[in-house]
């Protein structure tokens, strides 16, 4: 674990500390990373098991939502998802085919859990996970164990308020508890929280995501989070205490961030996109590192950011033993008056988002309307996310793009998928110049294996490297995005091949 870095005086950073070049070339290859570098793919439980009613497992907070008219853009659900519950063989047989080295998933706390509340385990969830787990040590894969990726037991919710309740923290300490009793004899890498801003912005705030709350999105959002991180630093505290000496793993969060570009060179513009940067990155690691939220969310919640404790702060104190980075894309952001809360930057919309001074895109687009490609902004945050915080290892947890859905797609052209292939070659030079710089990345996961329930979306947008057909029994086919991986992993065996005939 890294010592507490030295925050600065005045409580801000400012991105003038940040290395980064302005281009990213498109060469990249296995050997510029280094030889225990994890390169993985990564999917969610809600998004690909399915299984809705199977195997004892209960309601989450996605169950319901998914369930109302209209929050979901297809009015689709995960009840069947790509039914990886049933066809995880297949799909970790596919996985070793192509290379990868870790997976990445995450337990539903309804499979453990039903009703979320620690008191009756359900067997038939462990059998489950403990059967995954096994078939991907089998086939040499590491397995990368998120406990919570945004599926919260629906009861928990509807009889206490979920992460708006303090006493959500000692479920989540119990159920993370259960897991690393049953699993972590085989599991050395664990992820508390996926993208906890995420649930709190999209679920508490604007009521995009379950449980689906905008009522009071100006103060829900920060308790919801505030819950979330104070859960994540108690199921460290346990592993740690009751787990670590014996099973010698290592546990981490996943935040969510964007990197955020001046609008213009105008003081009020740097400022604002250093703000944006408090309000992802900070608003989860600085209490870890520094013990208090950022100077900047202080300034503009006031009252409505809850206070950290003295006991808390000793909970939070250096709560984590890597940074998960889930980054996809890059925007431009500049300063609007009169916005205190989360909403106090002006992230430029629609043609503006990307557009620079010059009128040139920003990057091209793929199919979501806030996904562009800017290799040369992952770059930048990961050098960020290491000077603020004194390099503490880190992984790349998720990085992808979408496609979108078309009723007419013709196979062929679908897995023909150009666009992809150029993110990732253009995303890892990123990382691989970025670990040159001297940041102490060491693993990447791409985002996603496989087409799944993406979430508002529903099945609308494709972020999977695995094309798979839903129409035709969820048959999965792999894109030249998943062949060119395969290749570029690959190739590392060959070079080492070549230089023993050499020799």
């Amino acid at each position: 674990m890294a010592a507490t870095p030295t925050r600065p005086s005045n409580g801000r950073w400012r991105r003038s500390e940040v290395n980064g070049r302005d281009g990213v070339t498109e060469e990249v290859a296995r050997r510029d990373f280094p030889k225990d570098f994890v390169f993985g793919v990564a999917t969610s439980a809600y998004q690909v098991e399915g299984a809705r009613r199977e195997g004892g497992k209960g309601d989450s907070i996605w169950d319901v939502f998914s369930e109302q008219k209209d929050n979901i853009k297809d009015r689709s659900n995960g009840d069947i998802a790509v039914d990886q519950y049933h066809r995880y063989k297949e799909d970790v047989e596919l996985m070793a085919k192509l290379g990868f080295g870790a997976y990445r998933f995450s337990i539903a706390w309804t499979r453990i859990f039903p009703d979320g509340l620690g008191t009756k385990i359900n067997e038939d969830g462990i059998a489950y996970y403990n059967n995954l787990i096994n078939c991907l040590l089998e086939k040499g894969i590491q397995p990368y164990v998120t406990l919570y990726h945004w599926d919260l037991p629906y009861f928990l919710h509807e009889s206490m308020g979920g992460w708006l309740s303090e006493k959500i923290v000692q479920y989540f300490a119990l159920y993370a508890e259960a897991c690393f009793e049953k699993f972590g004899d085989r599991v050395k890498h664990w992820i508390t929280i996926n993208e906890p801003r995420q649930t709190a912005v999209n679920g508490y705030g604007y009521g995009l995501f379950a449980p689906g709350r905008c009522e009071n999105s100006s103060a829900e959002p920060y308790l919801a989070a505030h819950h979330q991180l104070l859960a994540h630093a108690a199921a460290v505290a346990v592993y740690r205490k009751k787990f670590k000496g014996a099973q010698g793993g290592v546990i981490g969060l996943t935040i969510d961030c964007e990197w955020a570009e001046p609008f213009s060179d105008k003081l009020e513009d740097k400022i604002a996109a250093d703000t944006w940067l408090d309000f992802q990155l900070g608003w989860y690691l600085d209490p870890i590192y520094y013990g208090d939220y950022p100077l900047a969310m202080r300034e503009r919640v006031g009252d409505l950011l809850p206070k950290l404790s003295e006991a808390d702060k000793e909970l939070l104190h250096n709560a984590t033993d890597f940074v998960g980075l889930n980054h996809y894309t890059t925007r431009f952001v500049a300063y609007a008056e009169n916005q205190r809360d989360i909403h106090f930057y002006q992230v430029q919309e629609s043609e503006r988002i990307a557009k620079w001074q010059s009128g040139e895109p920003i990057g091209q687009r793929a199919a979501s309307e806030w996904l562009y490609a800017v290799p040369w902004g992952f770059q930048k945050v990961l050098n960020y996310i290491a000077k603020r915080y004194d390099n503490p290892p880190l992984y790349v947890t998720e990085n992808g793009m979408d496609q979108e859905e078309t009723k007419t797609a013709i196979l062929e052209e679908v897995l023909d998928d150009k666009m992809r292939v150029r993110y990732y070659q253009t995303y890892l030079a990123a990382v691989a110049q970025a670990i040159r710089d001297g940041v102490d990345v060491r693993g990447y996961f791409a985002w996603s294996f496989l087409d799944n329930f993406e979430w508002a979306e529903g099945y609308t947008k494709r972020f999977g490297l695995v094309y798979v057909d839903y129409k035709n029994g969820l048959t999965r086919y792999p894109k030249s995005s998943a062949l060119w991986f395969s290749s570029f992993l690959k190739a590392n065996e060959q070079d080492v091949v070549k230089e023993i005939n050499q020799a």
